[in-house]
């Protein structure tokens, strides 16, 4: 209950105009919002040292409509060529369209927004109905050597989308979205790339009146970005979903593709497995536009059974046993859990705090128990499939975590995290109408080096005065994890820029892969020749001579295949 005079900020609940410039950088439907709990606005007023009077006013809100004056670098017979191909209504050359498709939801994306920051457009956004319009777009662009960029759905955080050579932006959002087939006897579906993870999870859901299968059926694939993000872009970036430990990255759940290229369609064959040379799939799957335009996947898909998931969590009394406890889980051999998330010290005191567990009764008998703040790591997670399965791995993690003096705080916390698993980003624009950025990075490790990345990552983060630094793994193997950090800070633009470069800075040198499930994108790219080598980078360049040898797709500096050697990044360890 609010006390009497007590401050709590009036966080923006409005709709913004359609063609504003914070209808772009918002997170998600435009009447959605999730602001900072009490206890939250209240760590942020003590690390930051900020008081109510800075929560009074927001700043730059981004309201304004669209409007700028950079002209399409396109000719009239090129618009008047495009028209022809997809039909009058699918070229849209106004403002608000072409800025939409540019931007995705980087930090750095949202500074410019609201600063008005207008650059690298298309000169036109198409809005393809099917392959063959894709085909034919390819065709010409080559022909004319006009660069053709992908939209999908806007989530990407690695500047992915934006277009910096201008030509145009392939929207899949519009027409690209449907089901093709559903294959009971196979257990796959085949989908075009513009569909959303909602959309094809209701469809799998419902198959039995949809499809007249027999059985429910899930993708079980789960980004945090799920709600907003297309199938399309899990594959082109090579994403992972939060149950990924039980289901597999999308490189683990994608069975067969179709590319439109500049030298022609790349599709590839429905198998299970096979052993015909190297894998085509596998060299497509994370190209992120730059081979091609992805113009269909057929996926593997699972029994839904929701009836049977198990949740748990555990507090563990410090992170090297919280470490040890869920690398003996994954490689105990007796089956992996489905989400399987552990915070460091410092997320899980924050978390405690969003999800409502902070002065309840086990928050109470934890520091009775001598769990401390500042020490303490949280494990959530579930277990899905078979109910004989998820019991039974339910049941040995638990042992495991009882080894390793984890206490154990029920499902109920799961539970918590569940009701708000995507709304978190939510919180973006409330923070930064009050100048505090929220970004997030990640990485991938072995076990052997997790705990020296963990360590040295963090120590650069926590380098710069007044900044949380948030860890979590969320993705396990039996040979290593990721590790995903979020730093929070007060800061403008150009400090921001200088911080996160020195967190990717600190990444490469550390020696953890570069990114574990964002891709990599233009945003990266100067580190990526660092982190594959010379050899390994002139691979993918070949690739990139063979499927578009006039480099029109994705061009500017997507992973780095043609980024200038001055720009690139090499931080030796």
């Amino acid at each position: 209950m609010k006390k009497k005079d007590e401050f709590y900020p009036d966080w923006y609940e409005g709709i913004p105009s359609a063609k504003s410039y914070r209808t772009i950088l918002k997170w998600g439907d435009m009447d959605q919002f999730k602001h900072p709990n009490k206890r939250l606005y209240q760590l942020m007023k003590e690390v930051f040292d900020m008081t109510d009077d800075d929560f009074r006013e927001p700043q730059n809100m981004a309201l304004e409509e669209v409007s700028f004056d950079v002209p399409s670098t396109l000719s009239p017979e090129n618009i008047e060529t495009f028209r022809n191909i997809v039909g009058e209504e699918n070229v849209k050359t106004d403002d608000f369209s072409r800025l939409e498709v540019a931007y995705g939801k980087t930090m750095y994306d949202a500074f410019r927004l609201r600063e008005k920051i207008v650059e690298n457009l298309p000169g036109a956004v198409l809005r393809p109905r099917d392959k063959e319009d894709i085909r034919k777009i390819v065709e010409y662009c080559n022909d004319k050597r006009i660069a053709v960029y992908v939209f999908g759905a806007g989530s990407s955080v690695t500047r992915g989308v934006e277009c910096m050579e201008g030509g145009v932006s392939l929207d899949m959002r519009v027409h690209m979205k449907r089901i093709i087939s559903l294959n009971e006897k196979n257990q796959t579906v085949t989908v075009e790339p513009g569909i959303f993870g909602p959309d094809l999870e209701k469809a799998l859901n419902n198959a039995p009146d949809l499809f007249q299968t027999n059985h429910a059926y899930t993708f079980g694939h789960f980004p945090q970005s799920f709600e907003y993000s297309s199938v399309g872009g899990w594959i082109v970036t090579r994403g992972a979903g939060q149950n990924s430990t039980y289901y597999g990255k999308i490189e683990d759940l994608v069975i067969s593709q179709e590319y439109i290229t500049p030298a022609g369609t790349v599709k590839t064959h429905e198998y299970p497995a096979s052993a015909t040379g190297p894998s085509i799939d596998q060299i497509m799957i994370g190209s992120e536009g730059t081979f091609g335009v992805l113009v269909s996947a057929t996926l593997k898909i699972h029994r839904y059974q929701p009836e049977n998931t198990r949740r748990f969590s555990f507090i563990f009394k410090n992170w090297k046993d919280a470490v040890d406890a869920v690398r003996e889980v994954m490689q105990g051999e007796f089956g992996y859990p489905s989400v399987f998330r552990l915070s460091d010290p410092e997320e899980t005191d924050i978390a405690m705090k969003l999800y409502g567990v902070e002065g309840t009764i086990i928050d109470k008998i934890l520091t009775m128990r001598g769990y401390r703040a500042g020490e303490k790591c949280l494990l959530i997670g579930t277990t899905d499939g078979d109910a004989d399965f998820t019991s039974l791995v339910k049941r040995k993690i638990q042992k495991v975590c009882r080894k390793y003096g984890a206490m154990n705080t029920t499902g109920f916390v799961t539970k918590s995290w569940e009701h708000g698993r995507y709304r978190d980003p939510f919180m973006r624009e409330d923070l930064q109408d009050f100048g505090i950025i929220v970004d997030t990075l990640e990485c991938s490790v072995n076990w052997e080096q997790l705990h020296h990345v963990h360590r040295s990552v963090r120590d650069y983060c926590k380098s710069r005065p007044r900044t949380v630094c948030m860890t979590h793994s969320s993705h396990f193997y039996p040979q290593g994890t990721n590790l995903y950090f979020i730093f929070i800070g007060k800061m403008g633009k150009e400090e921001f820029v200088e911080y996160h470069r020195g967190v990717l800075d600190a990444i490469q040198k550390s020696g953890a892969a570069m990114s574990h499930h964002h891709g990599i994108g233009k945003l990266f790219a100067p580190w990526l020749e660092g982190q594959l080598g010379t050899n390994l980078t002139d691979i993918l360049a070949a690739l990139k001579r063979h499927f578009d040898p006039n480099n029109i797709m994705n061009p500017g500096g997507t992973l780095g295949l043609d980024l200038p050697d001055s720009e690139k990044r090499f931080t030796k360890g």
